[in-house]
């Protein structure tokens, strides 16, 4: 008898196999994409309710219809839509942080749907720096933009995240730049 699907999938995860490669492993042997995907997620621990909510967003369009010989494919497809990504709880700074993220995502005037995707990614795994470092690279649009909420927003935002008990090094930078941006907006104004 096989072990459950679940158990299978953390031991492949636990044998050094990424969770697409799990997957891809898992929907050959069983010829079932769901179930595969759903084990992938519970030996990663993530949530049943957001297992569900995660895997009913891509049935239709990865899952229902699935062709042998593309179970690799699929699995990459998974791990890129961010199906196979571990939730972080945030602590109360950490929950700040995003607030001003969407403070400053609402301030930018239209966001493209892969930065979009990345950001919630990011946010979904607790990467705030990467999540930081992307949106000061980014620029509020010129006809729709808030360039002073985008800025001081964004300045909010890493002032909180240099509080860490190991700030990462590259948000010193990037918050420099983003006081910069704020400093020539404002002179620009006047």
């Amino acid at each position: 008898m096989l072990p459950p699907l679940p158990t299978f999938a953390r031991h492949a995860l636990d044998r050094g196999h990424t969770p697409a490669e799990t997957y891809a492993i898992l929907a050959r042997r069983t010829a079932e994409p769901l179930p595969a995907a759903r084990a992938v997620c519970l030996a990663l621990a993530i949530p049943l309710a957001e297992v569900t909510i995660r895997l009913n967003d891509c049935y239709d369009a990865l899952l229902a219809d699935s062709r042998p010989g593309t179970e690799a494919d699929t699995g990459e497809l998974l791990e890129a839509l961010g199906v196979f990504d571990i939730p972080k709880t945030l602590t109360p700074t950490e929950l700040a942080v995003v607030d001003h993220f969407l403070t400053a995502i609402d301030a930018l005037g239209g966001i493209r749907a892969g930065h979009q995707h990345g950001l919630a990614r990011w946010f979904t795994t607790g990467n705030l720096t990467a999540a930081y470092l992307s949106l000061a690279a980014a620029r509020p649009r010129p006809t729709t933009g808030d360039p002073t909420t985008y800025w001081t927003t964004l300045i909010e935002a890493g002032e909180l995240l240099t509080t860490a008990p190991t700030p990462d090094p590259r948000i010193t930078p990037a918050l420099t730049h983003c006081r910069t941006q704020a400093a020539t907006h404002t002179d620009a104004t006047r």
